[in-house]
């Protein structure tokens, strides 16, 4: 078995936007899943998100691959800030779950911190919902911590 990462392409847009819909899907019942799943590009269909993040400069995409079948993506995108400094941030990082726990998301993070590390980003974010351990484990791993707490207020409009 070969493990490996690519950037994707525009050839890969029917898979990646198969991933994207099968990562949102495992997240809605978790805590705070319901709400994000239906924010930013989530509102449009994953195929024009995706084919956007192709067009954006700041922005790329990688396929992880399994003896060169895919089994995951990541999208990362650098932004400026206020003070000029730029910041990366991770979209997506999604494994097909038959192929956890052998290197491909390990692959994928550090691909996104080499690029964020050439385009002299000063950090990455990401995100992980509430109560998903296993999400916020994988980013310790990495040195990532948390630093932002998002509170919600629900509306009842019945």
């Amino acid at each position: 078995m070969i493990e490996g990462v690519r950037f994707a392409t525009v050839e890969d847009l029917s898979v990646l936007a198969e991933f994207a819909a099968q990562a949102v899907e495992e997240q809605i019942d978790n805590r705070g899943g319901a709400i994000w799943s239906r924010r930013d590009t989530r509102s449009q269909p994953y195929r024009v998100s995706l084919e956007a993040a192709f067009n954006d400069p700041d922005q790329d995409l990688w396929v992880g691959l399994i003896d060169q079948v895919p089994v995951g993506y990541a999208v990362a995108k650098a932004e400026i800030l206020r003070t000029g400094e730029i910041l990366g941030s991770v979209s997506d990082l999604w494994v097909e779950p038959a192929a956890r726990e052998v290197g491909i998301g390990e692959a994928l993070i550090n691909e996104i911190i080499q690029w964020c590390k050439e385009r002299h980003c000063i950090g990455i974010d990401s995100l992980a919902l509430p109560g998903n351990r296993a999400t916020k484990n994988f980013f310790e791993t990495f040195g990532f911590k948390a630093r932002l707490l998002t509170v919600h207020h629900p509306l009842n409009t019945e």
